[in-house]
């Protein structure tokens, strides 16, 4: 799930989850880390992270590290040891497409499994979804998306843009102050996640260090490897029925180091939307043999011809682009 621009999104947590009560809310005996385990059923959920999000090695290991603290936790809690609420906002940081809404869904439900959350849902949103057009607007705004989020995650993709000193007349620092208010208050009923390039959100916290200290675990997101996005491709293809032939496999290598090479290169993302495109092209050339009885295979195949249309194998030439 993406987020759109001036929509709330809400994700429930999977129906496996929701069957789950949070381990919070029942008193617990265990008092090994598998007792855990078993009663919170997260291991399902990191051996679903590990087995559907290809590549992301350092992100997988730094989730297991999170929930591996939180386990603990809760077996101090058990025994009574002095604790306290851990702070659990976080910040994802990496290209476009390299599954970070993906993970946040995915901690969402191990927190709910943990009873660190109420409901493990996640609202994703961007900055026009918290800040308003005139004086008055932002507050309320912004309360109504943290009202939605309370008991699961906030997502905020792009959070970056909340922050504008270039414009005096911009509200995006009031909905920080009532983010950071709420984050430090509420931070029992309600995960942050904030979300953006690298190097943008090392500025935005550089800007906001009230909200850099309210942050407990920056992850970095790595881009993925050309036999990453190959394998990203033969899955994205499988869920829908449909396969490379030899031929188109070799040319899609080529398209990746092609598009590799091309500004705005987006990850996952763009690999599904060349996919799209190759499908695209698959559906018109079989459109226009009419009469021919198409078999499965034909229908399910997408061959070099399909990757090979693509702008990339055919560059304009001087002429052509300034005609």
């Amino acid at each position: 799930m993406y987020s759109i621009p001036g929509a709330v999104q809400v994700a429930a947590p999977a129906a496996a989850a929701t069957a789950v009560l949070p381990a919070a809310a029942t008193a617990s005996s265990a008092r090994t880390v598998a007792e855990v385990l078993a009663e919170s059923h997260v291991e399902a959920v990191l051996d679903e992270l590990d087995r559907d999000l290809i590549g992301l090695a350092p992100v997988k290991a730094r989730i297991r590290d999170i929930a591996a603290l939180l386990v603990i936790d809760k077996l101090r809690a058990g025994l009574g040891l002095a604790s306290q609420s851990p702070s659990l906002h976080m910040c994802f940081s990496g290209n476009p497409g390299t599954g970070k809404t993906t993970v946040a869904l995915r901690m969402a439900e191990i927190l709910h499994r943990l009873g660190y959350v109420r409901k493990g849902h996640v609202v994703s949103v961007t900055r026009d979804d918290l800040v308003g057009q005139y004086i008055g607007h932002t507050a309320p705004k912004t309360k109504e998306v943290l009202k939605k989020a309370m008991g699961g995650v906030l997502f905020i993709d792009e959070a970056y843009y909340l922050y504008r000193p270039e414009n005096e007349r911009d509200y995006g620092q009031e909905a920080i102050e009532i983010l950071m208010q709420v984050m430090e208050n509420q931070r029992d009923d309600l995960v942050v996640i904030l979300a953006g390039y690298k190097d943008r959100m090392d500025t935005f916290f550089k800007s906001n260090p009230g909200m850099s200290s309210r942050i407990a675990h920056h992850i970095d997101f790595p881009d993925y490897a050309g036999d990453e996005l190959m394998g990203i491709a033969d899955r994205m293809l499988t869920a829908v029925s449909y396969r490379f032939n030899a031929e188109a496999e070799e040319a899609f290598k080529q398209y990746l180091a092609l598009r590799l090479q091309q500004p705005h290169f987006a990850n996952a993302r763009s690999v599904r939307n060349a996919l799209d495109r190759a499908r695209l092209r698959q559906a018109s050339r079989l459109f226009a043999e009419r009469d021919r009885v198409l078999t499965r295979e034909d229908l399910t195949t997408i061959t070099a011809v399909d990757i090979l249309a693509s702008r990339l194998f055919h560059p304009k030439t001087d002429e052509e682009a300034s005609s």
